[in-house]
């Protein structure tokens, strides 16, 4: 329990605004400090797919969430990030088309098909896609961890939290949460490699060859 206090506490402030039942839209001076923080992309994990064109809840809200921000003006990129490991689920597919069909061009959309764990999304952004500054859009109880392991492997970190709604299984995954929490503080310490390598593709240029399909 130790360790899992100390990366909420490290990163409770990291977590700027949160878009949730009370509050479903960003003020202009709150853009304007997001704006000001400089980010290269905003990342939004993948949660999961109901079929194969379709985002569980949890997922959507997170891709609403990051359209608000691309469509503000917060970053000029957004990268995609979840488990591409079978054609049964495949997250990115459905990301993917979700914000090309809320309008977002192609090129603006960057496709990292091999993150596996919040760990593996991390540490190809800096990596793979060469990010530096992020903005990290994931529930609440998720942001913790995710900037906790951003910020330890060199990135410059912002979080916006999802909390649209109340989640079903929300308490199993509160649990699993802490256990994972713990495991990446060891995992950070090493820094280990993402599961699967790849060719650098530079946030800052056309994000279309990662999209792959």
């Amino acid at each position: 329990m130790m360790i899992n206090n100390y990366v909420v506490k490290e990163e409770k402030d990291k977590i700027a605004y949160a878009i949730n039942e009370n509050k479903n839209t960003f003020s202009n001076s709150e853009i304007n400090k997001i704006k000001g923080f400089g980010a290269d992309c905003i990342m939004i994990l993948g949660a999961g797919i109901k079929d194969d064109e379709t985002p569980t809840p949890m997922l959507k809200d997170r891709l609403d969430t990051g359209l608000m921000l691309y469509q503000a003006g917060a970053a000029s990129k957004i990268l995609l990030t979840g488990d591409n490991g079978s054609k049964e689920h495949n997250e990115i597919h459905v990301m993917l088309n979700y914000v090309k069909e809320a309008g977002v061009p192609e090129e603006d959309i960057f496709c990292d098909h091999a993150g596996f764990s919040t760990y593996d999304s991390m540490y190809r952004a800096k990596k793979i896609f060469q990010v530096s500054n992020l903005i990290v859009v994931t529930q609440t109880y998720h942001e913790y961890r995710s900037l906790y392991i951003g910020e330890k492997l060199g990135l410059n970190v912002m979080g916006i939290a999802s909390d649209q709604m109340k989640y079903a299984g929300q308490p199993a995954r509160e649990v699993r949460e802490v256990l994972a929490r713990v495991k990446d503080v060891f995992k950070v310490m090493i820094k280990s490699k993402s599961i699967l390598g790849g060719e650098v593709i530079p946030i800052n240029g056309s994000g279309i060859s990662s999209h792959g399909e």
